[in-house]
């Protein structure tokens, strides 16, 4: 055999290197199966959170100690819900107030940290948070409190490109990380409580230029995109007022503020959508499409294929954001979310078809049940906040004690699927409301709730509850209390874990068939940010941010008052087993 020349040998060993190094579409849909990076939120885009990594398992468990850990630094603490991403040895991990730090995955040595530049008059509605990023080619990709996209380079940290997604005068916002669906860049919007519109929106992630999008709100119209970056209509969402009355739907709400999965074998990315707006449902007869839904998109076209929404004419604010993960059952691709009306959906991944929802929380006092047959919830009539005209002084409605509380029997949290058990893994809540309606009208940047609430505990002994649900039989296999509310992710994996953390600073994990805690580690602040794990050189990793915040102490009520000795923090922790 004639030896190939030294210039064509080094050319191939750059090609090779070249080709480890970039981050394509292909690796992208194997993330989940992957186990030396974690491209994608959800740890796959299909959001499964499942690892088949066993080094660390239910017998050595005991043995899992810090390799290292970061601090954010500086006075920027507030609410850590990052998930970090990690490829060639790097891990890219986003901070509250729209930081992002490159650290060097087997020491912890800062690479780089870009910090964006945020104006005066930012509205985010809960907590100035940010929950990751996305990799692609050589890029790390994040959405900011301000509404903007950034690409960095990998290496260096360097802006690459940066693109508007709307106006944050309006109260738009991104908190959101974005996903990488058939080789297009997927984002949502954030601001739901501001009037915004919901949509989920495609663009060409080396570029940032927009490729399609599509609003989230019966009645405005999608776009697309040609090369020239040229907008012709791609259709109304909808028929106009068909579920809308007026032109509230104009301020309709139905942000997209969790981001969304996707799933290779349909072609479709999954997104939930937000509440209404306003909360008070009274303005607005019907059922107001498409909020409190999940809405399932062709990537390559931004249609629309097929919509199921968990609460129609939502007067709770139980947005339908929760993430739908796709899995397999019974030979059939199907999809499941743990919604924050307190309900348990299995959907037909392809076509929408309700298989099965059952309650995942114990007490539900809005609706008696989901009719299998229609999808409908059975509504419970009074216990629908009222109509605050009908009043004596015609500014406040009747009031009412809702479970869930608005802040939902499931919120931002992730879950996680082991197709080990074939059970799902839910941080949920059991927590009530007092709930009452205003009189509300439209301004620009101005809140649009029409709504007042006070947030109640339903019992002594937990808030919080890690529970092991079988989407088949709607059965509570078991279940973890936790005295303050869950508001972190969870992480499964193939060595019979089940990670996640609690605002009380614990880092757990449970035997994921008996749900027995067999492993435990203070890290200082409480964890509102869901795990990752990961192999290097044949050593398994485990890592979380950690830093309280978010939502409960800023929305929590009488919930708030009870966890306000839990302190602030911002860092990343990383555990391997010592030998």
């Amino acid at each position: 055999m004639q030896a190939k020349p030294l210039s064509l040998l080094i050319a191939a060993a750059f090609a090779a290197c070249g080709a480890h190094a970039v981050v394509t579409p292909q690796m992208i849909d194997n993330d989940a199966r992957s186990t030396e990076d974690v491209l994608s939120w959800g740890i796959g885009t299909q959001g499964q959170r499942y690892s088949p990594l066993k080094t660390i398992n239910t017998g050595n468990v005991a043995r899992l100690v810090p390799a290292w850990s970061f601090s954010f630094g500086g006075e920027k603490q507030r609410g850590q819900e990052s998930q970090p991403v990690l490829h060639n040895g790097k891990m890219f991990v986003t901070a509250s107030y729209s930081r992002l730090f490159a650290l060097d995955a087997a020491t912890g040595k800062k690479l780089w940290k870009y910090e964006h530049r945020l104006p005066d008059g930012i509205m985010p509605c809960c907590d100035v948070i940010n929950r990751g990023a996305a990799l692609y080619d050589n890029l790390v990709i994040f959405a900011t409190l301000d509404a903007q996209l950034v690409a960095l380079n990998q290496d260096t940290g360097d802006v690459v490109w940066k693109e508007k997604i709307d106006d944050y005068h309006a109260g738009y916002s991104a908190s959101a990380a974005p996903i990488i669906a058939g080789g297009l860049l997927l984002t949502g919007v954030s601001g739901g409580e501001f009037g915004v519109v919901g949509r989920v929106e495609a663009r060409d992630p080396k570029t940032g230029a927009l490729v399609w999008v599509r609003p989230t709100v019966e009645g405005h119209m999608g776009t697309t995109y040609d090369a020239d970056g040229n907008p012709k209509d791609n259709g109304i969402t909808g028929t106009v007022n068909k579920s809308w009355p007026g032109d509230l739907w104009k301020t309709g709400g139905a942000a997209t503020w969790l981001g969304g999965t996707y799933d290779a074998k349909t072609g479709l990315a999954y997104f939930g959508t937000g509440n209404p707006a306003p909360w008070n449902s009274h303005l607005r007869q019907g059922d107001n499409l498409y909020s409190c839904s999940t809405v399932a998109i062709d990537v390559k076209t931004g249609q629309i294929k097929w919509h199921y929404q968990s609460t129609p004419n939502d007067g709770w604010d139980f947005d339908g954001v929760n993430e739908f993960v796709t899995f397999d059952m019974d030979g059939r691709r199907v999809g499941a979310k743990a919604d924050r009306n307190g309900f348990f959906y299995v959907n037909d991944a392809s076509t929408g078809q309700l298989l099965n929802a059952f309650p995942f929380v114990k007490t539900i006092t809005w609706a008696t049940g989901i009719d299998l047959k229609t999808g409908r919830p059975n509504f419970v009539p009074e216990n629908r906040p009222g109509d605050p005209t009908a009043g004596a002084d015609g500014k406040k409605g009747n009031v009412v004690l809702a479970a869930p509380s608005f802040l939902g029997g499931k919120n931002q949290m992730p879950m996680a699927y082991s197709p080990d058990t074939k059970l799902f893994y839910v941080p949920s809540n059991e927590w009530a409301m007092e709930i009452w309606n205003e009189p509300i009208a439209y301004k620009k940047g101005a809140a649009y709730l029409g709504a007042g609430f006070t947030i109640k505990t339903l019992h002594d002994d937990y808030i919080g509850a890690l529970r092991a649900v079988d989407p088949k039989s709607g059965k509570i296999v078991w279940e973890a209390k936790n005295n303050a509310p869950l508001w972190g992710g969870v992480l499964t994996t193939g060595g019979n874990l089940v990670f996640w953390g609690t605002p009380e600073g614990y880092l757990q994990a449970a035997d994921a068939k008996s749900g027995k805690i067999v492993w435990k580690f203070q890290t200082g602040s409480g964890i509102v940010a869901p795990p990752i794990t990961w192999q290097d050189k044949g050593e398994q990793y485990v890592a979380v941010v950690s830093g309280w915040g978010g939502a409960v102490p800023l929305w929590g009520g009488e919930v708030a008052k009870k966890v306000n000795y839990l302190e602030q923090g911002g860092s990343v922790w990383v555990f391997k087993l010592v030998r």
